[in-house]
This record gives structure tokens, sequence and C-alpha cells, in this order.
């Protein structure tokens, strides 16, 4: 087993004993944040270049599961700082240089999806304005991730063929206001706050355009290894998925310890002594088990190819999306499973049933594993155009 999956599974127990601390305060507490940092999570996917473990994708993604399986809030933001991470490996040299000046754990927050911000081109850099949502990890991180439009007078930008420029620019936290907004049922330490700046002046070498196709742009001052040739559709989708097949599979955990503590009322014997709940167990596991190994399967082969120097195909990107959606309905139906099983005790808000499914339910909402997918990857499997989004 990798090391750095060793450690993970020694820091789960830590990860769940802050859960309350966490899912108050709606962040993560920041001595977990030093532990996790300690434990090299912070720098998984940065390149060994600039100090980072550079894992494998399927390694990456495992790490997240395991850290989802502690608390869901944990998993998610260390797998959307990643995705921040290799973003900021676009940028020009010196904006790489900045970035991870004080080493590879740098901690980045913020979106890469379209809209939220504007900006003035000035001399050196842009003057930018803007509010963006869903800043999972501001609290914690030193850099914040948004996009904006460019305006030339009151007319945004247009390139040559006619679409609209989009750049992507990094800003230190430190000089960003977070909006407190993130108020939610479910995943609530995560800290996805909404954040603003105004007039801010953001250099050139902090700021890349928006790629077509790749989460980054080619770069001549690291070499690439497999994780940077990888589509975009190999992280995004799957990243969030691991984050539900994880709490899913922590709720299983926590009604198997239940079943074997709990009579329930007018019972006289244990709640796993009972046909049904023996049947949900049984089929949450297999249900939950399946999407995990389709997924796997499916993340090694383009990791592969990827490796092979060979460009993934439109049907392994397509396969990508669709394991990641799947995992997430297998997860959602696993949960099921095991709320209805665990009777009134599921619904107690501090029980780890009712945490599980309340973060699920907020993971099966984005937009990165929604049901459209499914649509989008049957087209491509069927030999149809599915449009710019698969490719």
């Amino acid at each position: 087993m990798h090391q750095v999956l060793e450690t993970a599974h020694e820091l789960q127990p830590i990860v769940t004993g802050y859960q309350d601390e966490t899912e108050r305060e709606r962040r993560i507490p920041p001595p977990l944040v030093l532990q996790l940092r300690a434990a090299g999570f912070y720098s998984m996917v940065v390149p060994r270049e600039l100090g980072g473990l550079e894992l494998d994708l399927v390694t990456f993604l495992r790490v997240a599961e395991l850290m989802a399986e502690g608390d869901g809030s944990v998993g998610w933001n260390l797998a959307n700082s990643a995705i921040q991470q290799l973003i900021a490996l676009s940028l020009p040299e010196a904006g790489v240089a900045e970035i991870y000046k004080n080493g590879p754990d740098t901690i980045i927050a913020g979106t890469a999806v379209p809209g939220g911000g504007t900006a003035r081109e000035v001399e050196g850099g842009y003057v930018v304005t803007g509010r963006w949502p869903f800043g999972s990890g501001c609290q914690e991180s030193s850099w914040m991730l948004g996009n904006f439009d460019i305006l030339d007078g009151d007319q945004r930008r247009r390139a040559p063929d006619g679409s609209f420029v989009l750049r992507r620019g990094f800003f230190p936290t430190s000089e960003c206001s977070i909006i407190d907004t993130w108020d939610m049922t479910g995943m609530r330490g995560t800290g996805s706050h909404d954040w603003s700046v105004t007039d801010q002046f953001i250099p050139s070498h902090l700021t890349v355009e928006v790629p077509g196709r790749l989460l980054f742009n080619q770069w001549s001052h690291f070499s690439r290894g497999p994780l940077y040739a990888l589509p975009v559709h190999a992280l995004i989708g799957p990243h969030h998925s691991v984050v539900a097949t994880g709490i899913a599979r922590a709720a299983i955990d926590a009604l198997t310890e239940l079943a074997g503590a709990k009579v329930p009322r007018g019972r006289t014997g244990l709640l796993r002594d009972q046909a049904h709940i023996q049947d949900a167990v049984a089929r949450a596991e297999g249900i939950l088990g399946a999407a995990q190994t389709y997924r796997h399967a499916i993340l090694s082969d383009i990791w592969d190819t990827c490796a092979a120097g060979e460009e993934s195909t439109l049907e392994q990107r397509a396969r990508c999306r669709l394991a990641a959606s799947f995992a997430v309905d297998s997860a959602r139906q696993a949960m099921d499973l095991m709320y209805r099983a665990g009777g009134t005790t599921s619904s107690r808000r501090t029980h780890r049933l009712a945490r599980c499914w309340r973060d699920l339910q907020v993971v099966g909402q984005a937009a990165s594993v929604a049901p459209d997918w499914y649509g989008l990857s049957g087209k491509a499997l069927l030999g149809i155009e599915p449009g710019p989004r698969l490719v």
C-alpha cells in the first residue's frame, strides 16, 4: 500500500473526531489543517519539481475518498484545492513561482467556472472587480481563484473568432473579502462562502486565458507527467464522486455499528438480527462496491493511456463522466438504505447517519456530477456528437 494511503487510514479517526467542531464552525479546524498539511495531503498533485508528491490519479482520489469517510467536508476541500493547484500550473513561470513560493502545500480556494468578475486591462496587469460563489476552503487558503471578463469600454472583449475572452486570476486571500453565505443543511465544514474583490490590481503573471480543453495550458517550464496530460473529465466529476462514495462508506459503517448495539423498541434482539437489516446492508455494500470498481477501472484505463503518451478518446472521457455521476447516484442509493435501516435513530441531528445523509444530498447536487452527464455520455457512446462539453 502506498504510504500516503496508510497515513490517510491513520488520520481517519482524527478527522472524524473534529466533526462536531467542523460543522459548528463551518470550516476545517486549523489544528486539523496542520495535520493534513503534515501528511502531505495538500501537495498530492503538485509536481515533484516543486516539492510535491505528484501522485497518480487513482491514489490521489483514494486519499480524498478516505478523508471523506472521516468527514465529507474534509474530503471535498482537499479535492477542490488540488484542482485549483493543478490550474495554477498553467500560469507563467513567474506566477507559478509566486503561488508556490512558500512550499508545495499552498492551499488554493475559489472556483474555475465562468463568470463572477470583470476587469480593465492596465499596464502590467488587470484591475478586477467581482463576486464569486462557492469558495470552498477559503478560510484556510492562501490564494483564491476566479474567472473574469475583460471590458473594453462597456463591452466584453472578444477573441478573433468572436467568442468572449475569459481569463482566470489568482488573488491573495488576504486581499479578498469573505462574505458569510454558507449556511447549508450539509457539507457545512467546507466553508464555501462567497468572496469578492473591488478594483483589485492583479499582475499579468498571476492570470491566464481560460483554455478550452485542459484545466491547464501547455507549459514548457515543467515536465509533463501523466497527471498533467489528463483531460478535464478524468479530474472534474471524479473528484466530487469520491467524496460521495466516501460518505456512503461512512454511512454503512455507522449503520453496522448501530445495528450491533441497538435493540429496536418492542423487540428482544439486536437490530442486526433482523432479516431486512441484513438485506439492506448487503445491498448497500454491493451497490457502492460496484460503482467504486467501475470508476476505478475507467480512471485506471485513461491514466494508462496518458502515461503511454497517447491522447484520450472521446469514449474514455465520456466514461469518466458516466462513472462519476453513476458513483454519486449509487452512493445515494446505499445511503438511503442505511438511513431507513437506522429507524428513528437516523433522524437524530447529531447521529452520524443523519450527518452522512445531509452531506451526501449536498454533494449530489454538484453540477460536476449532475444527471445531464448521462445523456452527454450516452451520445458519445452511441457515436453521436455530444457537443463541446466533452471535448
